[in-house]
């Protein structure tokens, strides 16, 4: 069997060589010096290789560690290289498949049916208040308390109504991770009954015919932009919703 000194003694030859060291276990010397770990056993009559890692990074003791949990497999009726394949493909589809990188997939599902600013503002509130905390977690490893301990954050500062419609968008993100198949459950869900809850107060507002009329003679009387004593006068005589007015676009006032 081998030892770590002699494993560290290993040195470069003019041929690549192996230093067994029992149970298929052996260290690889190659011709420029690189030392690795490996393993050979046998399934289904043929056999097979498997590298366990490159010398020193894993140590004697933990290349025995990894050989025996490859044995294990094998008696188990799993092939350890496919075993290890399988492992990497599922890391790679899970940092694939991180948080940040299907709600931009969401966001750009929805771009068609939104108008610029509101697509602008979603993925700003996910940029600024969500990415930073479960961005990088993949989507189906994202609980509960995470989603809450993020809406905490918002809520104190205080945005209690910001706080709720990013639970929203968080909400909507994992009904298309759950459609996707990158999820099976949605951990904003849940969320709901332990956020503050919004206060709702009166909007202040005009009253009186007198009241309008000074606000609009106000306005023209202001040095506001021009355009927006356009905007108070159409308001004035339309009774539109600000934001209608404001993604009208100019077709729809052409005569």
């Amino acid at each position: 069997m081998l030892t770590e000194l002699r494993c560290r003694q290993a040195r470069a030859a003019e041929k690549s060589y192996k230093l067994s060291d029992g149970r298929g276990l052996h260290l690889f010397v190659t011709t420029t010096g690189f030392r690795s770990w490996r393993w050979k056993y046998r399934i289904a009559g043929k056999e097979k290789l498997l590298v366990l890692g490159s010398y020193p990074d894993v140590s004697l003791a933990l290349a025995r560690e990894h050989r025996d949990a490859a044995s294990r497999l094998l008696k188990a009726g799993t092939d350890p290289s496919v075993d290890r394949k399988q492992a990497a493909a599922v890391r790679h589809i899970e940092h694939a498949t991180t948080f940040e990188a299907v709600a931009r997939e969401w966001h750009a599902q929805q771009l068609s049916s939104w108008v610029a600013v509101h697509a602008a503002d979603v993925l700003n509130s996910l940029e600024k208040d969500v990415f930073p905390y479960i961005g990088s977690t993949p989507v189906a490893a994202v609980t509960s308390p995470m989603v809450l301990q993020l809406v905490r954050r918002i809520e104190e500062r205080p945005s209690v109504e910001t706080a709720r419609r990013v639970r929203q968008r968080i909400s909507a993100v994992y009904g298309f991770a759950i459609a996707s198949g990158y999820a099976t459950s949605d951990p904003a869900v849940s969320i709901r009954g332990a956020m503050k809850p919004l206060i709702k107060k009166r909007q202040p507002a005009l009253g009186s015919l007198e009241e309008a009329r000074a606000l609009l003679m106000a306005a023209e009387a202001s040095a506001a932009h021009p355009m927006t004593k356009l905007a108070s006068r159409l308001l004035a005589l339309t009774a539109l919703r600000p934001g209608t007015l404001r993604t009208t676009g100019w077709p729809s006032w052409s005569p």
